[in-house]
């Protein structure tokens, strides 16, 4: 699995965890919608800034999205 696939699956299952919606997320980081789901999907590779205003938006630690076995937290 690619990077971008593991962080976009991270960031789904965490945002999925706290229930927060997609249009919800892309708003609180200050993203497009659509460029929220590409991520999410693994089609998109964030640079190091939207990475760390997702975790940010997410509340939750940068290195849990990249981690290719997830820390539940």
């Amino acid at each position: 699995m690619r990077l971008a696939e593991i962080f976009g699956a991270n960031v789904r299952r965490v945002r999925l965890k706290r229930g927060i919606t997609l249009e919800s997320l892309a708003t609180e980081a200050g993203l497009a919608y659509s460029y929220m789901g590409g991520i999410e999907r693994g089609q998109r590779n964030p640079s190091l800034d939207v990475a760390e205003r997702i975790s940010k938006a997410l509340e939750c630690d940068p290195v849990t999205l990249f981690r290719s076995t997830p820390a539940d937290k």
